[in-house]
This record gives C-alpha cells, sequence and structure tokens, in this order.
C-alpha cells in the first residue's frame, strides 16, 4: 500500500525527468540551428555595420558627374540586415545599404565570406543585398566598366568597406537571433514623391492607369521586428522615392532622404526606449534628440559658464590611437549591454520614375515650369531642375524628406498589429537578359520575341530633373543626332540587327557588346523572391519605373493567390538588389524615351522579361520545386583597372602639427538655438583611415571639472565635417566642423573636436586629435 503523499512525489520525479529529457533534446535541435525558440513561429535578427568609405577625392554615384567628388561628411552610411528563421530552419537575409546601388562583385564576395564563415547556411539564394539609391556615396565599387568611369576606375577602398560591412551586418544579425514576432503594417504617404516623367507615364494605357489613383505608388508597407524578451529590436519598410534631396554639386557623403529617416528613427526609439516610453508616438512635434539623456539640466548661469570658457582654449594636437575615435563615438557610449541595438532601415521600391523634389521641375533662369515632354528650357535640358520641399538649400530637403519618411514609420510601427504567420522561404536564379525568349501574349495570339543586348539611348545623355546631363541631349529623343552617332562609332558600332531590337532607342552607347578590356555592361542578372509567411519581396537588379513595378508585383500576386497559404498576402519590391542593370520600363513608357526608358538596358521587353522570369520563380514557391540557377555571372575582380593616384604623403606649415586649429571658435562666444559653430583644423586625407565606426569630427559638453561627453558626431544630421585642400597637388588640408545647434540643446559648455590619420612619406600612418576653444550655448 502507498501513501498518496509518495504517488505523488513518484509522479512528479517522472514528470521532471520526462521535462528535463524533453527540454534538453529540444536545445540539442534548436541550437544546431542557430538560435532558441520559445512560442514565437520565427527566429528574429539585426545587425548594423558602418559602411561610410573614402570621404576624399573618389568620384560620387548616381548622378555620373565627374566633378562631383567626396570632400567630407554629411552623415555616415550603414549597412542594416535583418534575418528570419522559421521552426523548420529556413532563413532568409535582407541587408539595406546606404548606397547608390548593390554591385554583383560586393554580393559575391560577400557570400564566398559568408560561406567560409557558416558553410551552407547564407548563400546567394538566401541573401538579398539592396541599395536605397543615394547619389551621395562614394564610387567605384561596382564591376562593369560604364558604372566606373567617372571614378576613374575600381577604387578598391570603396569596396572593401561595402564587402566588411554588410560581412558584419549579417554576422551582427546571426549573433542576435532569439525567438521574436514580425508585424506588418501598411499607409499612405502622399508628400514625399512625385513623378518626374509623367509624359511617360501617360503613355500607358488610359484603362489601366484609371485602377490608380496617383500616378506614383505613395504606399510604405513596414515590418515590426519583435523581440520576445526585449520588444521591439527593429524595423524595415519600404517606399518609392528617389536618394535624389542632395544635387549633383553636393560633395559631402550622405544617406540623402532615406538615411536621414532611418537616422532619425533609430535615435528616436532609443530616446523613447530609455525613457520607457516607446509606443506613444512623436512629442511635441520634434525630431529625437540623444543629449538631454545624456547631460543633466543645468542651471541658467551664464556669467560662470563664460568664465569657463575663457579658462578653456583650444588644445595644441595630441597623438591618438586608431581607436580613439571609435571609443568616443556618440552611439556606442549609449548601447545597452545584453541588449541588441534597434535597427531601422527605409528600403527602395520601384522609384524608377519618382523623384524626392516634390515641387516639381523649373528652370533656373526664368522660374517657369520646364517643357513637359522634354523637360528642357528653351530647348536646353541643363537649366531644368526639380526643386525639393527646402528649396534651395538641399540639405533642408534632405531633411524634410526624410522626416516625412520617418514620421509615416514611426506610425505605422506603434499601429502594427497584423502577424506575420507561415513559412519562410526563397527562390533566386540567374537570367541572361542579354538574349532571353519571352512569350508575348496579346489578344489571344502569342510570340516568342528575344531580348537585346544591354545598351543607352540618347537621352540616358540628357540625365534628369534630378541631375540634368550636358550638352545638346535631351529627354524625349528617338532619332538621336548624326554627330553623336559618329562619336558613339568610335568605341561601337551597332549592328543593324542590334538597331532594331532596340528600336525606337537610338543607340548611343552599345555597352552590351563592348567587351574591352572587360565587359562594360552586365548580361546575367540575378532575380529572386523571398518569403516571410504571407509577405513576400521581390527582388530586383535595378529601377523599376511605378507602373513597371505595378505590373510585376500583380503578376506574381495572380500566380500565389491559387494557393491558401497566401492569402491577405503583402508584396513589395525591393529595387537595385544584389547587382545593378539601371532601369526597367513598360512597353507603352519605352516608346517615349525619356531618360528612363533610355536607360531600359535589354530593350522594349524587357520587363516581360521579368514577369515572365519572376512567375516561374512564384511557381516553383508553391509548388516546393527548385529552380535551375541559370548560368553564374562574371566575377570580374582580378580585372579592376585603377587611375585614382594614392594619397602620398600629408603635410603642414612649420611649426603647425596635425590637429592643431587653424580657425577658432570666438574667443568666450555665446551661441543659441539655430546657430552654426564652426571651427576649422590642420588636418589630413580622410582616405588614410575611414574611421569606421567612428567619427572624424565631435561636439562635447563639459560635465564637471574637466569632464567632456560627447553628445554629437559625423553620424547626426546637425554636424557636417568639410576637408579640404588648396590645390590637387598640395600634401596640406584642412578640416572644417560645422555644428548647427538643435532646437533643444541643453544650455551649457561646449567645444569641437576632430581627429584625423596622417601618412609620412615612408607610408606610416600617425592619428592625432585636437580641440577648438570652449563656447557657451546658451
Amino acid at each position: 500500500m502507498e501513501f498518496p503523499f509518495f504517488h505523488h512525489l513518484s509522479l512528479w520525479r517522472t514528470c521532471r525527468n520526462i521535462q528535463i529529457w524533453t527540454i534538453f533534446l529540444l536545445m540539442l535541435l534548436l541550437l544546431k540551428s542557430g538560435g532558441v525558440y520559445s512560442d514565437s513561429d520565427y527566429l528574429i535578427g539585426l545587425g548594423s555595420y558602418d559602411i561610410t568609405g573614402p570621404a576624399a577625392d573618389v568620384n560620387m554615384m548616381g548622378y555620373a558627374n565627374t566633378q562631383q567628388i567626396a570632400s567630407g561628411i554629411h552623415f555616415r552610411l550603414r549597412a542594416r540586415a535583418f534575418i528570419v528563421a522559421d521552426e523548420d530552419g529556413k532563413r532568409v537575409v535582407f541587408v539595406n545599404l546606404d548606397a547608390c546601388m548593390a554591385s554583383q562583385i560586393v554580393t559575391i564576395k560577400v557570400i564566398e565570406r559568408l560561406k567560409a564563415r557558416y558553410g551552407d547556411l547564407y548563400t546567394e539564394e538566401n541573401v538579398a543585398i539592396s541599395g536605397i539609391h543615394t547619389h551621395a556615396g562614394p564610387g567605384g565599387y561596382l564591376q562593369y566598366i560604364v558604372y566606373i568611369v567617372t571614378s576613374l576606375g575600381f577604387v578598391r577602398q570603396s569596396f572593401d568597406v561595402l564587402v566588411d560591412g554588410i560581412e558584419k551586418s549579417i554576422v551582427q544579425a546571426h549573433e542576435n537571433l532569439r525567438a521574436g514576432s514580425i508585424l506588418v503594417n501598411k499607409g499612405e504617404l502622399l508628400d514625399a514623391s512625385i513623378n518626374r516623367s509623367p509624359s511617360a507615364y501617360l503613355n500607358n494605357p488610359a484603362a489601366e492607369r484609371k485602377k490608380y489613383k496617383y500616378d506614383v505608388d505613395k504606399e510604405m508597407t513596414l515590418l515590426k521586428f519583435v523581440d520576445d524578451d526585449f520588444g521591439p529590436v527593429g524595423s524595415f519598410n519600404w517606399f518609392a522615392t528617389h536618394g535624389t534631396s542632395m544635387s549633383r554639386t553636393n560633395s559631402l557623403i550622405s544617406g540623402d532622404n532615406k538615411g536621414a529617416a532611418a537616422r532619425f528613427m533609430e535615435d528616436w526609439f532609443e530616446k523613447e526606449s530609455s525613457e520607457r516610453n516607446y509606443s506613444v508616438g512623436l512629442k511635441n512635434d520634434r525630431l529625437p534628440r540623444r543629449v538631454s539623456n545624456i547631460i543633466p539640466g543645468l542651471l541658467d548661469n551664464h556669467h560662470e559658464l563664460l568664465e569657463i570658457t575663457a579658462n578653456v582654449q583650444s588644445l595644441p594636437s595630441r597623438s591618438a590611437t586608431k581607436n580613439s575615435s571609435v571609443a568616443r563615438r556618440v552611439r556606442s557610449a549609449r548601447r545597452q549591454a545584453g541588449k541588441p541595438e534597434f535597427v531601422s532601415a527605409f528600403c527602395q521600391s520601384n522609384c524608377g520614375d519618382v523623384t524626392p523634389n516634390v515641387l516639381g521641375a523649373f528652370c533656373i533662369d526664368t522660374g517657369l515650369p520646364c517643357d513637359f515632354n522634354h523637360s528642357t528650357c528653351g530647348g536646353k535640358n541643363e537649366l531644368c531642375y526639380g526643386q525639393g520641399p527646402g528649396y534651395p538649400d538641399e540639405f533642408e530637403s534632405t531633411r524634410i524628406i526624410g522626416e516625412r519618411q520617418f514620421r509615416k514609420a514611426v506610425e505605422l510601427f506603434n499601429e502594427a498589429k497584423d502577424e506575420i504567420e507561415g513559412d519562410v522561404d526563397y527562390r533566386h536564379a540567374y537570367i541572361d537578359l542579354s538574349t532571353l525568349e519571352v512569350t508575348i501574349h496579346k489578344r489571344g495570339t502569342s510570340k516568342v520575341i528575344r531580348t537585346c543586348p544591354a545598351a543607352m539611348g540618347f537621352a540616358f545623355a540628357a540625365g534628369t530633373t534630378d541631375g540634368p546631363g550636358a550638352f545638346d541631349f535631351k529627354q524625349g529623343d528617338d532619332k538621336g543626332n548624326p554627330f553623336w552617332k559618329m562619336v558613339r562609332d568610335l568605341l561601337k558600332t551597332p549592328t543593324k540587327e542590334q538597331i532594331d531590337c532596340q528600336h525606337p532607342k537610338p543607340i548611343l552607347l552599345d555597352t552590351g557588346e563592348m567587351k574591352k578590356p572587360y565587359d562594360w555592361a552586365p548580361s546575367i542578372l540575378p532575380i529572386q523572391i523571398l518569403r516571410i509567411g504571407q509577405f513576400v519581396i521581390l527582388c530586383v537588379p535595378g529601377e523599376f519605373s511605378t507602373m513597371a513595378g505595378r505590373r510585376l508585383c500583380d503578376a506574381v500576386k495572380t500566380v500565389l493567390s491559387n494557393d491558401k497559404d497566401f492569402k491577405n498576402m503583402h508584396v513589395v519590391i525591393a529595387g537595385l538588389t544584389n547587382t545593378y542593370s539601371q532601369y526597367v520600363t513598360t512597353y507603352e513608357e519605352y516608346q517615349v524615351q525619356r531618360y528612363e526608358g533610355a536607360s531600359t538596358l535589354y530593350g522594349p521587353n524587357t520587363l516581360s522579361a521579368y514577369i515572365q522570369e519572376f512567375k516561374k520563380l512564384a511557381k516553383a514557391l508553391i509548388s516546393g520545386e527548385p529552380v535551375e540557377p541559370g548560368p553564374q555571372p562574371p566575377d570580374l575582380l582580378d580585372k579592376q583597372i585603377s587611375f585614382l593616384p594614392p594619397v602620398v604623403v600629408d603635410g603642414t606649415p612649420h611649426g603647425v602639427d596635425f590637429g592643431d586649429v587653424c580657425s577658432d571658435v570666438p574667443q568666450n562666444s555665446t551661441f543659441k538655438c539655430g546657430d552654426m559653430v564652426t571651427a576649422s583644423f590642420w588636418s589630413a586625407c580622410p582616405r588614410n583611415d575611414l574611421m569606421t565606426e567612428g567619427t572624424f569630427a565631435l561636439v562635447e559638453f563639459r560635465k564637471g571639472e574637466d569632464n567632456w561627453v560627447p553628445v554629437y558626431d559625423d553620424d547626426d544630421f546637425c554636424l557636417r565635417f568639410k576637408w579640404s585642400r588648396p590645390s590637387k597637388l598640395s600634401s596640406r588640408s584642412k578640416a572644417t566642423i560645422e555644428w548647427r545647434i538643435p532646437n533643444d540643446v541643453n544650455p551649457g559648455v561646449y567645444r569641437i573636436r576632430h581627429f584625423g590619420a596622417a601618412k609620412s612619406l615612408f607610408g606610416s600612418i600617425h592619428h592625432f586629435t585636437g580641440s577648438s576653444s570652449a563656447f557657451v550655448v546658451a
């Protein structure tokens, strides 16, 4: 006979043993997949890393303007990544770059590194790398000649910092994998985009245009990532608008409006989270700042503050270490140990004909609207410019368009309730768009046509209203002219077959058939679908126009809607992903031959080719069948040529050291919010050390007797680092740091500080730092 107590004790021990073994086996299984699951359907991980690149001497990518050479930093560029894995271990990676576009050779080398580190866990099939399309980042990192002509060939520094940063952002995301959930939300953003080629859009069928309220896509779609323990850890959204708020004459590295929006949102969340009040939204309609969280309130004692500044003059230059600027970086000091950093990305979509210059295009000589069909002023394209909301201040336009995206993202983030559920999956293939057979269905009949080798039309050289071209080129040119055809023929005369294939595009550069010294343009391109439950990302290697993107999405939705698992699906386009092949317009827009049509490389049926091949991927996604990988793109890294001169030596005037102040803040000066404070230092070329995850510029606040706290650095919108030299061959250079004092900065004593690295004639690198005199902010 057993006593009930011992019976229950025995039963409890048995159950406990079963539970222990069950937990042990579950942990063993789940550790194999790189994370630990709870009740959530997914493992989620996010990461972010600096990809700013060389801030001097290098041509910027986007406008193809040889005079647009980097000479400082507006704010830093980052790679932001998320990883999502399901219970079966399938996972996808999406990386958003503050760069003009993805690059085939960058993608190849990132995948090689990931395979060396993780085996087959991350491959070209489940990793997508996308660019936000800023036109204010260093160029020279693509492998095809036509995209690196203006940067004097390949720039190894630009390439290396991208590969390193992308890899590190993915590694961070992988190491941050934890159980969590994903919410999705979407809404209209009406004041951050207009169509810059409306005459081409109007050439689409009237019945098709009537289906849509606007001639650009106004919808933002956002994913909110929520850690089971820590709560929200990030958000990624997709919205179409060009990264051209910063103009073709800007020389400061900048993430443009999308990079600004990401910086605003990450700082907003950090501030709200520190106050344990992230869900209440924006307070008092003000942008986020970190300074009030770092600095305690001060007594209003202006006289005592001035006495302090009188005793804190500019400091002589002193030596620093390579990591000095990293240690002083504002956001590094703010991270909480053990908690994932909040990551927010503003991704690009079908932005081909979409501009952030929402006031419209006007002639700079008369102030009148530009010609509607050709975007010219008196027959010349050089005078027609789009105007942003802050015109003529491009920094203000960037802030406004960035802030508008940021505010919409915060709204969607706070109101997100629709949870993502279902499998994680992906399909990827390479296609040769230079000679792809495409079946065209029309009025009950079908015919097979081919795409064309890449070629660029005359209107390509006309540029856009965001950045006009030169000479006598104009948009809407379907004829060309004899002189430029003669110049073209010196490089490559297109065949009759190519001319007929590309019709009505008059060929200016027959890039697809130019192979010396190596390929001028891509032929083999990646296409990819990523699936996270009912959320689907179409990864395209170019800039789709508004209507082209709509047609692609509709075609894929039609295929996926045949499967019950894809009910209530959300489909977004991720533009400029994995490589770059310029534009994709509709067949009808192509006939007009504005800039976008002239830059649709593979002929009038390019969009039909993409739709055909994406439908194949979608069908394979439903059936669970694999797809043919297709022909591999070339790895042209060993063939790259560079004509960018190296840094030979840095120098200073006699009796002056690197980091010494050459133009100080006025002695005993007082500034107020909105004022610009400026200090200049004897410096050295920023290419000597990119200060990755560090800073060239710093604003410090005096806290206590001799304790200087970093409050703003060169990753802040309000602080600009400008570098200059008296001539191209001079070894001497200066760094000018400008701080526009924010509206809610705390009163007190501040100073400006500069970090740099100088190169000796023997090649050694010497790190230095210098500080301005102190000043009061009242």
